[in-house]
């Protein structure tokens, strides 16, 4: 059984509703939770920003296998300590999928190591097209050469991230942008996997291939052990 919590901010400072609400009534978080409930061998829970220690307590931690992240505009709202948790157990072997505006959270820009993470962006709705480069890759699996989202919002290159380890999808879009949207690293034990679609107010994560990807993500993200680096002195071997 593949452990996942689904993390997702949940909360707008800046209106009374939530956007999300209008496509994902039982917000973003539960609806990717309950498609991952679907496979047998996925035990699925989720945690948000306002629960305490944003749901992310050490206890949770040590029972999540993967962690999926989306945020969007509370990232500074995350607190650091509870960054540098999750940041000890992803060295340790947790995986980590972030999601979409996922990049600009203080847990991804801490395991990059880059100036920004940022890149290009408008909010148009325009077709998606994701092309699958690496389809031996394990995440690819069962994928066509491309897949349609038939609405997204737009990302661009230059997205301010370190060389992936493995690239596995780059998106085009009919305002003439590409994206570098579906990018490997490992972390320590830990594997790390960003996937651009995910728009708050755009029913991506109902998309079939969209959510093919994602439990594809998890499978390459689980380890079924965790270790730590042996360092500092030691008696020699």
């Amino acid at each position: 059984m593949i452990r996942v919590t689904v993390w997702n901010e949940f909360y707008n400072p800046h209106s009374p509703t939530q956007p999300e609400l209008a496509v994902y009534p039982e917000g973003i978080h539960e609806a990717i939770a309950s498609f991952l409930r679907a496979d047998p061998s996925i035990e699925a829970r989720t945690a948000t920003l306002m629960q305490p220690e944003h749901g992310l307590t050490e206890e949770v931690l040590e029972q999540t296998d993967v962690l999926l992240w989306w945020g969007h505009i509370t990232h500074h709202m995350v607190a650091d300590e509870v960054v540098e948790r999750v940041h000890k157990h992803i060295l340790a072997g947790m995986g980590l999928i972030v999601l979409h505006s996922g990049h600009a959270s203080k847990i991804f820009h801490k395991l990059m190591g880059t100036r920004t993470v940022d890149l290009r962006w408008h909010e148009d709705g325009l077709l998606n097209r994701v092309w699958v480069i690496d389809p031996a890759h394990p995440i690819a699996e069962g994928l066509d050469d491309h897949f349609d989202i038939p609405h997204e919002e737009t990302y661009g290159e230059h997205f301010d991230i370190p060389t992936p380890d493995q690239l596995v999808f780059v998106s085009w879009f009919p305002s003439g942008e590409v994206f570098r949207s579906g990018c490997c690293w490992h972390r320590g034990f830990g594997r790390i996997f960003f996937f651009q679609p995910g728009h708050e107010t755009l029913p991506s994560f109902y998309n079939e291939n969209v959510q093919r990807v994602i439990n594809n993500a998890v499978r390459w993200a689980y380890r079924p052990k965790r270790g730590a680096y042996i360092t500092g002195e030691t008696k020699a071997l």
